[in-house]
């Protein structure tokens, strides 16, 4: 999926290619995910890769905390569509096996690698096949001696850690960065990206980390990358939730959808329901979502559930109802279209949405 433009100026960045999607560089915002199966898995790990695929993820990470799951990324690429990000910690010799699978890119912690000559390694492999690499700080695994300096996992000692890292690449002659700076807490990861775009122009990967559940953290996750979208500090976002993957590219989309971008998928607008709805307006919605869920034409679709802000809600969208009693007028293009039966409400309000998404 693309968004067709942003809605907000965006940070000056210089390009990074994963595979075949463009992250920085005037480039819309790219949605990935990670994948919650163990990648040596390889059934598993595709299945889920295709479902998230089908959701509209750009990316898919997976985790290779051992030398079986570094292997089994050559035959998952040859199953998916998407590129492969490998998330490496401590052990360099796994991004190596990792490259040498196929992996578009690489996530990784140099300060964990030990000596900047295994580091070395890594980075000349990556040249090679021509691989970018993502410096991921977090602040659940800040260095000990940051934690002394400054006391706490302050924004300051987030951004000290991504420049110790960045540096290290740039010595090794290696430009191909994208960088992370995440914290579960807003207001520190926003000040610690804020930080961050005063001094590097690499493209950042954004997100609200270890948000939670889907509820409490998909709230988190809208309240944090809505203000790093708005200053343009995104380039590609991950919605981090305890939840099936499939979760966070929705919740990701359902963002940037209300942001503005211009994100294939539908657009409800519902009302609440109140004691002049005389349907079951729960149940109409429910059903319409469900039954839409996979549409990807960019279309607005009102359900609402009285006369009184029904019928300007639903006039103004793609196609609407505005319910009555036991019934509903449907709107198509601002035009009333028919009156329907509380009965007829789903079935004709889905056609007439199904229509109008091929006729897109």
């Amino acid at each position: 999926m693309k968004q067709e433009y942003s809605p907000f100026p965006r940070r000056q960045t210089r390009p990074v290619r994963v595979g075949n999607v463009t992250i920085g560089g005037g480039a819309p915002i790219v949605v990935q995910s990670m994948t919650k199966t163990r990648t040596a898995d390889v059934k598993s790990t595709v299945n889920q890769i295709k479902r998230l695929e089908k959701a509209g993820c750009q990316i898919i990470r997976v985790a290779v905390p051992g030398k079986e799951d570094a292997l089994a990324i050559s035959e998952i690429k040859k199953k998916i569509k998407i590129p492969l990000i490998a998330d490496i910690h401590f052990d360099p010799n796994l991004a190596l096996l990792a490259l040498k699978a196929g992996a578009d890119g690489l996530r990784i912690n140099p300060g964990t690698f030990g000596s900047r000559s295994r580091l070395r390694e890594v980075v000349k492999a990556a040249r090679e096949k021509n691989v970018p690499i993502r410096v991921g700080v977090n602040s659940g695994s800040l260095e000990k001696d940051l934690l002394k300096k400054y006391g706490q996992v302050s924004a300051e000692a987030l951004v000290e850690s991504a420049l110790r890292q960045v540096e290290l690449l740039e010595e090794l002659n290696f430009c191909e960065i994208k960088i992370s700076i995440k914290a579960s807490d807003i207001q520190r990861t926003l000040a610690a990206y804020r930080l961050l775009a005063e001094k590097v122009d690499y493209p950042f990967h954004a997100g609200i980390t270890e948000a939670g559940p889907l509820l409490k953290g998909s709230v988190k996750s809208a309240a944090g990358l809505a203000l790093l979208i708005q200053e343009g500090l995104a380039d590609t976002i991950r919605v981090s939730l305890t939840t099936p993957p499939e979760k966070e590219v929705e919740v990701a989309y359902e963002i940037l959808r209300s942001l503005g971008f211009s994100v294939p998928g539908i657009n409800f607008i519902s009302c609440p329901g109140c004691g002049r709805t005389e349907v079951d307006l729960r149940k109409i919605t429910s059903e319409v979502e469900r039954r839409l869920a996979s549409v990807r034409a960019n279309l607005t679709v009102a359900i609402m559930g009285c006369p009184v802000n029904g019928p300007g809600e639903a006039r103004e969208a793609d196609v609407g109802v505005a319910c009555g009693r036991r019934a509903g007028v449907l709107f198509k293009k601002g035009k009333i279209l028919q009156k329907v039966s509380e009965k007829e409400i789903i079935e004709i309000l889905v056609q007439e949405v199904l229509k109008m998404a091929e006729e897109r």
